[in-house]
């Protein structure tokens, strides 16, 4: 029900939208019976993680100051001992500096993630905790931000029409007034709770781009359950959804079967058998899907399109039973649809229709995706 329902595009009224993506992600089961103690268990479990991962370390900072009689060697942010819990602590402050300097840039043209949530994380918030939280070690870690420019090429510096960036002081969220919490922070905290527990990945510029649709879908919902939950349920959808995906971050595996390059390719060869006209064209001029499949593939069209446009898209696309081959033909049907242009146009034009993509009814580019899949 819920993947014929996702393939023609979910309703948002009612709390359906959400329901669906959370079983579509294999966050929820199917069987309605089982979901309320499941959702306890795991928004308990994240608390446990804002706890380990934010609390306990804020506070060890913020008492460091305070009993200095008590830090022994082992214990001394000084200590340059690979193990050292501090040598940990500064190395996440680097990550933190990374994810803090994308989510401050998520979807300027919408005011969105810079208001405050209503339902701000009262473990992190609360005025009793004395501890350092991730906005005061973003505000206290100087370190250059050259050292934690961590990125995949291409993910994020090839600028898109619908991402028109203010000018840089402009276009940075700033932080609200203590007591509230703004969007943005949510998403930082989900990102840095996702790195912590996935060392081997941690994070990587992008993934802002992915866990933005998400988080904006649960904290729009009008069921106020689903929204006063939003920051758990994204993290576990999020996690789910990148370990779908997570092989297209992870740049030793790009030539791998399961690695970018192979399915860059997998586009091409898909065109080829739809359109070799078109296919031929592209060969002819040189222009490798590299130049904007990359992106297209990686960040599952979020930087194409409008955010409500996006969010359709990924209904079809979690709602597919092989998932991510549909996104493949979303691809090939955005190529068949500019054809024309393409086939007239030289190298310098087609590659600025591929990075500004034109069309922007994403109804007529699923619906053309729908009929290359079932012209097979």
């Amino acid at each position: 029900m819920e993947r014929t329902q996702g393939k023609s595009g979910i309703p948002f009224e009612g709390g359906l939208r959400c329901l669906c993506w959370k079983i579509l992600l294999n966050y929820l089961p199917v069987e309605r019976a089982l979901w309320s103690s499941l959702l306890k268990k795991q928004r308990d479990l994240y608390a446990q993680f804002l706890k380990e991962m934010i609390i306990q370390p804020g506070i060890a900072k913020a008492n460091l100051g305070v009993s200095r009689e008590d830090v022994t060697l082992e214990d001394h942010p000084l200590n340059p001992n690979p193990d050292s819990r501090w040598n940990t602590y500064f190395k996440d402050n680097e990550v933190l500096l990374q994810i803090d300097k994308d989510v401050r840039r998520l979807y300027p043209d919408m005011a969105f993630f810079q208001r405050p949530t209503e339902y701000p994380c009262l473990l992190i918030l609360d005025p009793q905790n004395e501890f350092e939280t991730l906005r005061k070690r973003v505000e206290q870690t100087t370190l250059k931000s050259q050292t934690v420019a961590r990125n995949r090429s291409g993910v994020t510096n090839v600028s898109s029409p619908h991402k028109t960036s203010a000018p840089h002081s402009l276009s940075e969220y700033e932080v609200l007034p203590n007591g509230c919490e703004a969007h943005w922070e949510v998403v930082e905290r989900i990102l840095f709770i996702y790195a912590k527990l996935n060392p081997g990945i941690a994070y990587v510029q992008g993934m802002n781009e992915i866990v933005g649709p998400l988080y904006y879908t649960f904290a729009t919902d009008s069921n106020s359950d689903w929204k006063e939950h939003a920051e758990a349920d994204t993290f576990f959808c999020f996690t789910n959804l990148m370990s779908e995906i997570r092989d297209n971050f992870i740049k030793s595996l790009d030539d791998s079967q399961c690695g970018i390059t192979y399915k860059m390719e997998k586009v091409y060869s898909t065109l080829k058998e739809k359109d070799m006209e078109l296919y031929m064209k592209l060969q002819e001029q040189n222009i490798k899907p590299q130049f904007f499949a990359f992106r297209w593939l990686t960040l599952l069209l979020s930087q194409e399109f409008l955010l409500p446009d996006v969010i359709r898209i990924w209904d079809s696309l979690f709602a597919d039973d092989s998932r991510f081959d549909f996104l493949l033909l979303v691809c090939c049907a955005m190529l068949t649809l500019i054809r024309d242009q393409l086939l007239e146009g030289d190298f310098t034009l087609n590659m600025r229709l591929l990075q500004d993509y034109p069309i922007s009814d994403v109804h007529l580019i699923l619906k053309k995706a729908k009929d290359l899949q079932d012209s097979k």
